[in-house]
């Protein structure tokens, strides 16, 4: 019974059961497609780096001598639609059965689902084999509450998975290391040079231009900089215990347009497509540390660890659990419209100038610059949270859909009203100004509130609050807010929301 196997752009993992041995009857099946180039206008990098990741997935497989059919976007038997390509395929070389991993995303899952009418085999799907939870373990661990407390998941899966642990007990007493974790990068103070790799894609990005692809940023051809396979994923994993470990938690909330990659690790692209399995970045963290305590204190390694065996895991299962309605949620009623200088970075607003050109030079940009810069900014503005979505997904090398969306409609716009966070994030120019130096030489003024050179985030932030007090008056975390507001004397209200008002029917010029 010849079977065909799927390895979707997101699967590259080396270590799935698939390939313990060598099957004559066995065909694997992978394929770049407009559908996947085309549902968002994805920046270059991000199109380069999975098309280059599945090409050196493919080329392993068969090195190790697996039988593999791979279409290239500009192959002439290439239909573009995933299922259409799977059964002409599986036709082809006269398979009976058809298997593929359980996608991630919605869509695909969906799309998959349709081949048991489409194909007149067997079709099976079975576990990636990646995630450290099950597709619907969250849902099931939170079942019968109304709020999805990362903090408890959390420490659920410290105790699973025995990471930082002594027995049931975190191994130093305490759990969560996180309000250590806000500093300011000090004046004078380098980050170690990030390590980059460098190949040439100019054949990849010629074949996108002629096939008409249409994407956002730029690239170097001749320099190109990610890691995409698994031999450069585990010496960018070493180069970040190394040196930057030591201080990833000290200063992972910290902003300059000095430097761009500052202590991060980068490894979200490789853990993202499966090239890096998560426990493996995991134990790297923590055996470091046990090997050597003082190499890097608790709270930069359990800041790190959080963020992968909590966060990451919980926003999968947050997907899984609220998923297709997820999508729609759009809890103000926001709707206006994206500024174009999102598309290019124009604005005189310089914490939004660099974040935004940052992204589009390196399709990169670190959890607080998307949470608390242009994240803000698209919330306190009143963007549609579907104009949002579209653009973290499309510019950033690891969004994909599962953990893009409840990062950025959850966490990011508060659409899902509470199910991620349990408040808005938002801020006006005082955080701006506290963690990081974009404040220094911006043509706006982040003490003034009002008049000619205000910052626009402190009128927007009081005009956020005030037109959503119906939604938002009740919440005991901003309660605060309210009490302040309404201190506030009638002249300067109406000052602020004037302002906003103005800022915002002129946001293009801001």
């Amino acid at each position: 019974m010849k079977t065909l196997r799927l390895i979707l752009g997101d699967q590259l993992n080396l270590q799935h059961s698939w390939y313990n041995s060598v099957e004559d009857h066995v065909c694997y099946f992978m394929a770049e497609m407009r559908q996947e180039t085309d549902y968002a206008p994805h920046h270059i990098q991000k199109v380069v780096a999975f098309f280059l990741a599945m090409r050196e997935f493919a080329a392993k497989l068969e090195a190790a001598g697996h039988q593999v059919i791979y279409l290239k976007l500009d192959d002439a038997s290439n239909t573009q639609d995933l299922n259409q390509n799977l059964l002409a395929s599986a036709e082809s070389i006269g398979a009976s059965r058809i298997e593929y991993q359980w996608p991630d995303e919605y869509r695909l899952d969906q799309q998959l689902d349709e081949l048991d009418n489409q194909f007149e085999g067997v079709v099976e799907p079975v576990d990636s084999e990646h995630f450290l939870t099950s597709r619907f373990e969250l849902r099931e661990f939170f079942k019968g509450k109304k709020t999805y407390l990362m903090e408890s998941f959390y420490r659920m899966m410290r105790k699973k998975h025995q990471v930082l642990m002594e027995g049931d007990q975190p191994v130093t007493g305490q759990w969560n290391y996180d309000a250590n974790n806000r500093k300011k990068l000090p004046k004078g103070h380098r980050p170690p040079e990030p390590k980059l790799f460098e190949r040439d894609v100019s054949s990849v990005v010629e074949m996108l231009t002629k096939s008409g692809v249409k994407t956002i940023g730029t690239l170097d051809e001749k320099r190109f900089l990610w890691p995409v396979t698994e031999e450069e994923g585990n010496e960018l994993l070493t180069f970040f215990v190394d040196e930057c470990m030591p201080h990833f938690g000290d200063f992972q909330d910290a902003m300059t347009p000095e430097y761009w990659s500052l202590y991060h690790s980068r490894l979200s692209f490789l853990i993202n497509s499966k090239i890096i399995h998560p426990m493996t970045v995991i134990r790297a963290v923590e055996e470091r540390w046990k090997a050597d305590r003082d190499h890097a204190s608790i709270s930069q390694v359990e800041g790190f660890i959080r963020q992968v065996l909590g966060w990451r895991e919980y926003m999968r299962g947050i997907y899984w659990a609220k998923m297709p309605d997820y999508a729609s949620l759009n809890f103000f009623e926001h709707d206006r419209q994206l500024p174009s200088w999102f598309w290019d970075g124009n604005t005189k607003m310089a914490c939004l100038r660099h974040a935004i050109k940052q992204s589009l030079e390196y399709s990169y940009a670190h959890h607080i610059q998307r949470l608390m810069v242009t994240g803000n900014f698209a919330l306190l503005a009143g963007i549609h949270p579907d104009e949002v979505d579209q653009w973290y997904l499309g510019i950033y090398i690891d969004a994909i859909e599962w953990v893009e969306i409840t990062n950025t409609r959850g966490m990011s716009q508060f659409a899902d009203g509470g199910i991620v966070g349990t408040k808005p994030y938002v801020s006006s120019a005082n955080y701006m100004k506290k963690m990081s130096s974009y404040c220094d030489n911006c043509v706006y003024d982040h003490k003034k509130k009002s008049g000619e050179g205000a910052c626009p985030f402190n009128s927007l932030y009081w005009n956020f609050y005030d037109r959503h007090r119906d939604k938002l008056g009740r919440n005991p975390r901003i309660g605060m807010m309210y009490r302040t507001w309404d201190k506030m004397a009638p002249e300067n209200k109406a000052a602020l929301l004037s302002q906003a008002n103005d800022y915002l029917n002129n946001i293009e010029a801001l």
